[in-house]
């Protein structure tokens, strides 16, 4: 099964993965290379939740940018 490329992810697609990363890593039943490997997945997933939320936040700033300017 192959991994989706992150920068393909939608938001809430990036949040479930990285939820599930996360289990995995609690658990600790992964071997050291396994979990470095879910740590960068993690890292990156989280990067890329982070830029939807960048992007959100800068969208609503133009919106109520724009909203002030009309009155």
């Amino acid at each position: 099964m192959s991994t989706p490329d992150v920068e393909s992810l939608s938001y809430e697609q990036a949040r479930e993965e990285l939820q599930d990363v996360v289990r995995r890593l609690e658990t600790g039943a992964a071997t050291l290379e396994e979990s470095m490997r879910l740590w960068e997945r993690g890292e990156a997933l989280a990067a890329r939740c982070q830029q939807w939320l960048d992007g959100a936040r800068e969208r609503l700033a133009k919106a109520q940018q724009a909203t002030e300017e009309e009155k």
